[in-house]
């Protein structure tokens, strides 16, 4: 198959990184400025669309010929910016686009995506520096991007909004040779990963099926209630604009928010604050009261981020109301999981209300004096609501269905704990379940206001990973009413109710080491997982078939343990983000596991609900949402339900409902 490696550069007033690339490629004056291309890995051409040049017509022909594959880093802005360019230019053309008249994603492969297989980071720089390539990126781009793809602001000398290459002949012509020195860069990252994707292997065929179904799901976009969307940030400003009122009336401040003014005045009252974070506010309204809390209440209402989302909504929304480029695939490369873009939707709060068809009509007609007189806190509402601005086209309904505790039953099935395996074959109350296992007691006497209960429930969401007391405490152990003194004790009955879990930590820690001192040995593990070395990085081996990559991975002796030995390898830092050698441990290798397990699930439920005509519109986490006919929720619970071949004996079960917007059940 001929391969085609594509960079692009583009011109849009919508700024990018709060709009998406879809709503960006909609901007009237969005266009392509240099299109750089290598046709089977021949040197890059360039063409200066901006200049007058155009696309060569064999190139067109490919950019919509099947048998032609097309490569990017990050593809999917330059599938998208290529559809809209070509629906432009080239309207006669029908041949090779998908649904929403993109261009057709089954043609395309990801560098980017293949580079986060490889555990690398996810830019081309940082890529290329990683591998330590002979080809760089240019490190000139930023520049030459805000000077010639972003509008300027016009001066009283010079009235342009934006800078055309004949502006800076010079500059341009660096702008060339950084989309040209782009595609060298990306062909270079290309070679270097392709070694460790099993390419052509059952795995890889199965990944890029998901991918272009990511792809689909993407370029579908969800609709958006622009009434609940408008009305919640018209409240929200109306709502501001009552405390700010109130704040200036109390204090004389022209901006009562500001940090530093609002912290003199509160100095001035005889109250010293060493800064307005969250929490030394809320411990400040604890200990004050009159004006002074009054305005630590105001300043807590006004910092708050309830609305964030709406703005995004609002900024992101296409033509046709839908908001497209939510998920990033393989987005969190330790374990493949979907990444949150744009609305963050892996990150939405839950609903905590139960009339949220009345809070929905309130903001809808911006009706603040309602709200307010109905509920207590006018930004936990409009938080509440955010999930609801997702909704289904007409006639159609969402049937939200989700994997019922995956990752417990994920780990019970990985590691043989046969008692949990039994729980998860019948009744399924596994928080009930581990409470009796660790406390000895008939799981009857347990109900769901027991405080054993309570106790089982914080100790599976915090233990099952090698977690100790402080990941008790993380889980909020102590706000649910639990002892320092009971910590200790709660993980030793867990770990002692669990102890094929316990052992599974140790064994696939072992077998990790084992493969890094034995390059070129396989070692097996359980459920058909393997442990083994590949071009100087660790390589686990999922049921699935597909592969986990710790990139350079080493041993080295424990930083914390004396006569002890750790896994380390090269990644990306999950806090500083910065690519860094780090650690991992036993819990940490099974939670990986346990999670890309359930990824795995999850995208071949997916593709399952694909082919038998459920489109997909968003999913979270382990939930997908379906736009569908209406009752169709049991049939899609059946689906996600079936059988895994590559699974037998994990006991799958999915729950689901039918809403006309999206909540949290």
């Amino acid at each position: 198959m001929q391969t085609l490696n594509i960079d692009i550069e583009t011109y849009s007033s919508y700024d990018l990184k709060k709009v998406g690339v879809y709503k960006y490629c909609e901007a009237p004056d969005f266009d392509i400025l240099i299109f750089a291309y290598s046709v089977d890995g021949h040197p890059t051409k360039t063409v200066e669309l901006a200049r007058g040049e155009t696309i060569p017509p064999e190139i067109i022909e490919a950019l919509v010929n099947p048998k032609v594959l097309k490569k990017a880093f990050n593809a999917q802005f330059e599938r998208v910016a290529l559809s809209a360019y070509l629906a432009k230019e080239y309207i006669d053309l029908t041949e090779g686009f998908g649904e929403g008249n993109y261009l057709n994603p089954k043609q395309w492969r990801c560098t980017m995506v293949d580079a986060m297989k490889a555990g690398l980071p996810a830019t081309l720089k940082n890529t290329a520096l990683a591998l330590e390539l002979n080809e760089q990126k240019d490190s000139a781009g930023t520049h030459l991007i805000n000077f010639f793809s972003k509008p300027r602001k016009p001066t009283k000398n010079d009235k342009r909004t934006r800078n055309m290459p004949e502006d800076d002949l010079e500059k341009w012509n660096a702008f060339v040779e950084y989309c040209r020195q782009d595609v060298e860069t990306e062909k270079a990252v290309g070679y270097a990963v392709d070694p460790y994707l099993n390419l052509g292997s059952k795995s890889d065929r199965f990944e890029m099926a998901l991918y272009h179904l990511d792809q689909e799901i993407n370029d579908r976009g969800v609709l958006l209630d622009m009434k609940v969307v408008e009305g919640a940030l018209a409240i929200d400003e109306a709502y501001k604009a009552t405390l700010m009122k109130t704040g200036q009336e109390i204090t004389g401040l022209e901006n009562p928010n500001s940090p530093n003014k609002l912290q003199a005045w509160f100095k001035e009252q005889g109250l010293e604050l060493p800064n307005l974070q969250k929490e030394t506010v809320k411990k400040a309204i604890n200990e004050t009261d009159g004006d002074i809390k009054t305005m630590l209440e105001i300043r807590q209402e006004l910092s708050k981020t309830s609305t964030a989302k709406f703005v995004t909504m609002k900024a992101a929304v296409c033509s046709d109301g839908r908001v497209r480029g939510l998920l990033q695939f393989y987005g969190a490369s330790r374990t493949g999981r979907w990444a949150g873009r744009l609305v963050q939707v892996q990150n939405l709060p839950q609903n905590k209300i139960t009339d949220l068809d009345i809070a929905r009509e309130i903001v809808e007609n911006s009706d603040l004096f309602t709200l307010e007189m109905l509920y207590d806190q006018v930004p936990f509402v409009l938080s509440q609501l955010i999930r609801t601005a997702f909704i289904p086209c007409e006639k159609k309904t969402f049937a939200v269905s989700d994997f019922s505790a995956i990752e417990a039953r994920d780990i019970a099935w990985l590691a043989g704990e046969k008692w949990r395996l039994e729980v998860f074959n019948t009744h399924g109350k596994i928080y009930e379940a581990s409470a009796a296992q660790m406390f000895k007691v008939p799981i009857e006497t347990i109900d769901k206001g027991s405080p054993l209960r309570q106790k089982g429930k914080v100790a599976e969401l915090a233990l099952g990973y090698q977690g100790g007391e402080n990941a008790l405490i993380t889980m909020g152990a102590l706000d649910m009413g639990i002892t320092q003194k009971e910590l200790k004790p709660l993980v030793d009955a867990w770990r002692k109710a669990n102890p094929k879990i316990k052992k599974l930590w140790w064994d696939i820690e072992a077998a990790a080491m084992r493969a890094i001192e034995n390059p070129g040995e396989i070692i097996p593990f359980n459920k058909g997982m393997k442990f083994f070395m590949l071009h100087g990085s660790l390589m686990m081996q999922l049921p699935s078939g597909r592969r986990l990559c710790y990139y350079k991975a080493r041993l080295r002796d424990h930083q914390k343990f004396e006569g002890k030995q750790e896994i380390v390898f090269w990644g990306v830092d999950g806090t500083t983000k910065a690519w860094c050698e780090t650690s991992t441990y036993g819990g940490k290798l099974v939670e990986n596991a346990v999670q890309a397990i359930a990824r795995d699930c999850l995208a071949l439920s997916m593709l399952r609900l694909d082919r038998e005509d459920y489109p997909i519109v968003m999913h979270i986490h382990d939930e997908v949402v379906v736009e569908s006919e209406p009752d169709t929720i049991a049939i899609i619970e059946e689906i996600m339900g079936r059988p895994i071949s590559w699974a037998e004996g994990l006991p799958l079960e999915a729950d689901g409902f039918e809403t006309t917007f999206y909540k949290k059940d």
